[in-house]
């Protein structure tokens, strides 16, 4: 293993954890109290909790390549289970699912042959397929590679939160009105962080309200008024 890696280690534990000891006491007692389930891409250059500067405990995560999220129906893996715990057993009241520039997995995407070696990854980005189709029929015929990427990273985010509301446990979060979907994009180059707010992408500024995707609002399909009346 890299020496860089030990060394950290040795300095959480001798210089880190002791001036720390206290919280992570009170996080074993208390348990876990997460603000958001943060979906995000595996990518070594993208942590959300040091994006966010979250600690210990403020953020549930969940990354895989591409920050993909597949739909309910097709897959009962890591990120499915992660996304029920999080609504169901942590009660977290936001979702965030977070992209990035320079994405490997999207240039996967656009250069289906680089992944032949690959096959795992390759079936794996066939959930992202929604939106290369989109960049390739509703975009521009001449965009260049950076702009087709960078497209597509974006497409990639909004498809994700589509598949994010086929899961049971936020579809209902949703309609109770008590959980908030959102879309970032991760610019590494520049640091700054894109907002989806339900119809584009925009830059958000140090003091300005975060966009929400899919904000909070209790609906029922039904009505009350449309809803069956017992008869004795």
């Amino acid at each position: 293993m890299d020496s860089s890696i030990i060394q950290g280690i040795s300095t959480f534990r001798g210089s880190v954890f002791p001036g720390q000891r206290q919280m992570y006491r009170r996080l074993v007692r208390d348990g876990q109290q997460p603000k958001a389930l943060i979906i995000a891409c595996a990518d070594s250059r993208v942590s959300p909790e040091h994006i966010t500067q979250a600690g210990p405990g403020e953020l549930f995560v969940c990354r895989n390549a591409g920050n993909i999220v597949p739909p309910f129906s097709q897959m009962n893996g890591g990120v499915s289970s992660a996304i029920e715990y999080a609504v169901v057993a942590l009660g977290v009241r936001d979702i965030v699912v977070c992209g990035h520039s320079d994405c490997g997995a999207m240039k996967g995407l656009m250069q289906p042959g680089a992944l032949d070696a690959m096959p795992n990854v390759a079936a794996w980005l066939r959930h992202s397929h929604a939106a290369d189709r989109i960049v390739c029929e509703a975009y521009p015929a001449d965009l260049g590679p950076t702009e087709r990427l960078r497209a597509l990273a974006l497409e990639n985010v909004v498809a994700q939160l589509a598949h994010l509301r086929t899961h049971p446990s936020v579809a209902a979060a949703l309609a109770k009105g008590r959980l908030a979907l959102h879309g970032w994009f991760f610019e590494i180059e520049t640091g700054a962080l894109l907002a989806y707010d339900g119809s584009a992408f925009v830059t958000l500024a140090d003091d300005g309200v975060l966009p929400v995707a899919h904000a909070p609002a209790p609906r029922r399909a039904a009505g009350d008024g449309m809803l069956p009346v017992a008869v004795a």
